[in-house]
């Protein structure tokens, strides 16, 4: 009988999950057989309470299995749904955690035992002088990292949208043999654009050599002769405006001016003309971070009357910190430097059949007539597809395989030469991840600079500033190559860039916004690709044979009534 009752409540006892209205009668026929029938045998008992045991425990363990796994599914739907904001969470505290261990550390690295242990005013000063206009010291932290695209590219869906634009290059080969197989009855290789577009190469060949070595040269002795004698000069103003002068000089006559001239005189085409043009403003832009980050060094020693520099000098002007030790270095890979350059090789191509099949195809078939608003619509909408391709190969070729090359070559470990400027919501963000490199020239060396002439309430004023240097930039860099002025893309990034920069600002979030940058980033190239090629083949078939400066500033396509192609 106590038998019975242990196995009773183990039974009544059981914590499962069941239904009312399926335990009582359960628990009822149970309580019949071990409590009305006390007179049974003990072993006839035993069997049939083993009997019914193995039956009650089978029909509710199944009922607790089924509860568990229906537990379960909900508990795995509701973690689905609670880890992209988990991950997000974590993902930006973690960034913030590192962001700021990075900065105390090169902090302490920069100062003195005294000054760590400053007062609570001073650390205030500092703070407030350091929003306006940092010291060489806390600008740019370099760090080793990879480029997203090659953290991307280990995803086997990110590499499959590689192999997409693969596989659409083999299609406008397939497509340029076929059609030229047919037309002419054999191969057609001769890359007559392509040849056309690099041509004069000797000329580029004996250019860059001399505008390397200049900058090479140059702003790293004038700076040192200013440097050496400084300290103990007695008339340091004027030994500072003379080496300035001179400086100044090197940037406008040596790198401005020289340049430009070759291009025009020489009528370097497109391509020849954009190498020579790129790299004179590369090279600007390397002279005056080399100046603008070691002049502080030698005024800051020479108030502390220290006879050596507090600083490491390289004779070579780099953007960003010249100290060697705040250049992480990694091991250069041979396969990776070919691989870079051979993707470079094949973005060339990938643009010369995008011109060959999309864009020259569109013009030629442009009807014998006068220019209007519908021939100027079609040719916008048609030209998205070829001007977003050019786009991305633009990005790819440069700033990914281009720059990564170099920092093979260079044995640069920091490769964030871009960040995910695709998924933004803004074009603030936008502006500040396309291009990472000219972003953060632009932000110490032009916007910080303008903050700290001008004072902290000249914000706008300043990004204004920016914006009109970097569009003139760009528009200047089309104007010599192209040999005409045609200011499509200034009046694109003033008037549209400025606009879109104040409205889809940073307080813009959500995939809506990221459509509307994206439409409005296809309009723009397909914008760009139309104008600039009207304006272009009406140079070719409007020419003037004695033309004026007006008559290159003026254009052309507005009054060359029938653009032949």
């Amino acid at each position: 009988m106590n038998e019975r009752l242990v196995i009773g409540k183990k039974l009544i006892l059981n914590p499962v999950s069941v239904n009312n209205y399926t335990l009582f009668p359960l628990l009822s026929f149970f309580s019949f057989f071990f409590f009305v029938l006390p007179s049974i045998q003990i072993s006839y008992a035993r069997s049939i309470e083993n009997t019914i045991a193995k039956y009650l425990l089978f029909f509710l363990g199944r009922v607790d299995v089924d509860h568990v796994i229906t537990r379960k599914m909900q508990l795995i739907a509701e973690a689905e749904q609670l880890k992209p904001a988990f991950m997000k969470e974590v993902d930006s505290h973690f960034t913030e955690f590192v962001d700021s261990l990075i900065e105390k550390s090169v902090i302490l690295e920069s100062s003195t035992p005294a000054s760590t242990f400053s007062s609570a005013s001073s650390e205030k000063d500092m703070h407030k002088n350091r929003s306006l206009r940092a010291p060489p010291e806390h600008g740019k932290i370099f760090t080793a990292r990879r480029s997203l695209l090659d953290e991307l590219f280990e995803l086997s869906h990110i590499r499959t949208i590689y192999h997409m634009f693969i596989a659409l290059l083999i299609i406008f080969i397939l497509s340029t043999v076929v059609v030229d197989f047919i037309d002419e009855g054999r191969l057609v290789l001769d890359f007559d654009l392509l040849v056309f577009a690099f041509g004069k190469s000797t000329v580029v060949a004996y250019t860059w050599p001399c505008m390397f070595l200049g900058t090479f040269i140059i702003p790293y002795g004038l700076f040192h002769q200013w440097a050496q004698g400084y300290s103990n000069s007695s008339h340091r103003t004027i030994r500072s405006f003379f080496y300035g002068t001179l400086f100044m000089l090197f940037q406008v006559i040596g790198l401005g001016i020289g340049p430009v001239y070759v291009a025009v005189a020489y009528a370097l085409p497109p391509a020849s003309g954009f190498i020579v043009m790129l790299e004179q403003v590369r090279l600007i832009m390397k002279g005056h971070s080399f100046i603008r980050e070691n002049v502080p060094r030698v005024l800051s020693s020479a108030k502390e009357k220290s006879s050596e520099f507090g600083f490491c000098i390289v004779p070579f002007p780099s953007m960003g910190q010249l100290c060697s030790k705040m250049f992480y270095r990694c091991v250069n890979s041979f396969y990776g430097l070919i691989c870079f350059l051979f993707q470079v090789l094949g973005s060339l191509f990938y643009s010369y059949y995008i011109f060959v099949r999309l864009c020259i195809p569109q013009f030629r078939n442009i009807s014998q007539e006068p220019f209007n608003l519908r021939a100027l619509v079609l040719c916008i909408f048609n030209s998205i597809l070829p001007g977003i391709l050019i786009y991305f190969l633009i990005f790819f070729a440069f700033l990914h395989c281009w720059l990564n090359a170099f920092a093979e070559m260079l044995r640069f470990a920091d490769r964030m030469f871009y960040q995910d400027w695709w998924n933004s919501t803004s074009y603030a963000n936008y502006y500040r991840t396309w291009n990472v490199v000219v972003h953060d020239w632009l932000y110490y060396y032009a916007y910080r600079d303008i903050l700290w002439l001008f004072g902290k309430k000249f914000k706008a004023a300043a990004m204004l500033s920016v914006f009109a240097i970097s569009a003139a930039v760009h528009e200047y860099v089309l104007a010599v190559c192209f040999g005409y002025f045609y200011p499509v893309l200034f009046c694109l990034f003033m008037c549209f860039g400025m606009v879109f920069n104040f409205v889809l600002n940073d307080r813009r979030k959500g995939p809506f916004w990221n459509v509307i940058m994206w439409t409005s980033l296809f309009l723009g190239q397909g914008v760009i690709i139309c104008l600039y090629s009207q304006e272009w083949y009406a140079h070719q078939y409007c020419s003037i044979k004695n033309p004026t400066f007006l008559d290159y500033m003026k254009p052309r396509s507005w009054t060359c009534r029938h653009v032949q192609i």
